[in-house]
């Protein structure tokens, strides 16, 4: 089983802290979040990763080289501009994964400036009970305010996405965790060069009326987006 966590980013609003730092290597709980990350795919049984790289590359690729001290094996997939989520994705696929011969039929994404310890077996469970392209995991988040949402019908089929919703504008309160579990046929939707799931090829999938399910759970997701955001996760940890 393969996995692709995407570290690409600059984390522009952590400026101060990110200007020095890839967003991913941002330290919590005693390493960094993209280790965390790494060890969560581990436990999951996955042991072949791909990451991308475009801001400040090498702090990463010095730190966690090709895997074998946390026995795993890393590729990594450099960006001179940045390709967004889905566009990093098709990259790898493109250079990697041509002459695939495994049996892999789907793949997970993890976007590797969060923490969490979701579980990846109900995702890939949803994804196979429903033959769909994605699953997608959701988290609970009482404030939306700096985050996309989605709303679902009965079978936690996805039937709309809204992006950082205002006031009233949905009922829903159930967050992208940012971890997908996806068909590899999912790669002939995403065009080469820059794309991104969330505001470009999940819409597209609805729009053409393309089967994507959401699997929610109320577990913890620290997202590290905005200096608000770090310093309320930072704090908790150092009331601990």
């Amino acid at each position: 089983m393969k996995a692709i966590i995407l570290a690409a980013g600059k984390g522009e609003r952590l400026k101060d802290i990110t200007q020095d730092l890839p967003k991913p290597m941002i330290n919590y709980k005693g390493k960094p979040l993209l280790e965390h990350n790494i060890e969560l795919c581990k436990s999951h049984g996955i042991k072949d990763i791909y990451i991308n790289l475009h801001h400040l590359p090498a702090k990463i690729k010095s730190y966690f080289m090709n895997g074998e001290n946390l026995g795993i094996n890393i590729k990594y997939s450099f960006e001179s501009i940045p390709l967004g989520t889905s566009g990093a994705v098709k990259k790898i696929a493109s250079d990697y994964w041509d002459n695939d011969s495994d049996s892999d039929e789907f793949f997970f994404v993890v976007y590797g400036d969060n923490f969490s310890n979701y579980d990846f077996t109900s995702i890939q469970k949803k994804l196979k009970d429903t033959n769909s392209l994605a699953a997608i995991a959701f988290h609970y988040r009482q404030d939306t305010s700096h985050s996309g949402v989605a709303e679902f019908d009965v079978n936690h089929r996805i039937m709309k996405f809204i992006e950082k919703p205002k006031p009233g504008e949905s009922n829903s309160h159930w967050v992208n965790a940012g971890i997908y579990c996806l068909k590899k046929e999912i790669l002939s939707f995403i065009p080469d060069g820059f794309s991104d799931f969330s505001k470009d090829i999940f819409p597209e999938l609805l729009r053409t009326n393309q089967p994507i399910y959401g699997v929610c759970k109320e577990t913890d997701v620290k997202a590290f987006d905005t200096p608000e955001m770090y310093t309320q996760n930072i704090k908790k940890i150092n009331r601990l």
